[in-house]
């Protein structure tokens, strides 16, 4: 892809939390933060710093409620992802100088069930609530949804089913990030996909996120 003159791609860095909670072992405060700050000096202008998960389930993110309170003032935008009323609760009341808020679901029942715990229908009757608190709270909102081309469990993912989600979460957030992060997805149909999503919502609202 080549740009034209006045465009650019705007990158949206989550090492801080997808990165990080994938390490086998868990990284001090004092490494994260200084990594957050590392990202922001190199001219990174949005990142993401945490995410209010149970520790039990993601240890790694445990001290997200810190690293917030302890960051302070960046060059950069911050993040965090927030999967449900009580971790938006926990965030809401020591925010620091984060003013993003980002929630998370699956196009295919299978990873939904496995990462989630429940189906696409009872991940959305919890993620509105929180989108809903952050948006009168003042935060934008910011939308994943995995599984986009292929799931582990399921297999394929059809571009209907990733329409129909993104059809739903559009009303939860501002900018949908779509997640493909198996490395499955032929340009064939990542097209497919790119093409139904399109017939919900624009462009403009859309990133991606591809391994």
């Amino acid at each position: 892809m080549r740009l034209g003159m006045g465009e650019s791609v705007q990158i949206v860095e989550v090492g801080p939390r997808d990165g990080l909670q994938n390490q086998p072992g868990v990284i001090s405060t004092p490494r994260k933060l200084a990594m957050i700050r590392a990202l922001a000096t190199a001219g990174l202008r949005r990142i993401e710093v945490g995410a209010y998960v149970s520790p039990k389930w993601v240890p790694q993110m445990a001290d997200s409620a810190r690293v917030v309170n302890d960051l302070g003032p960046l060059s950069a935008e911050t993040s965090v992802l927030v999967p449900n009323m009580k971790g938006y609760e926990a965030f809401a009341a020591a925010p620091g100088h984060v003013r993003e808020v980002a929630i998370f679901v699956s196009a295919s029942e299978g990873f939904s069930q496995a990462n989630l715990n429940c189906s696409i229908s009872e991940s959305f009757e919890r993620l509105g609530p929180v989108a809903a608190a952050a948006r009168a709270d003042g935060y934008s909102v910011r939308g994943y949804v995995s599984c986009v081309t292929d799931c582990p469990f399921d297999g394929p993912t059809s571009p209907q089913q990733v329409r129909d989600v993104v059809e739903t979460l559009k009303d939860h957030c501002g900018e949908i990030s779509l997640g493909e992060t198996l490395g499955r997805g032929t340009p064939d149909r990542v097209g497919l996909m790119l093409e139904a999503v399109l017939d919900a919502v624009p462009a403009r609202r859309l990133a991606g996120h591809f391994h």
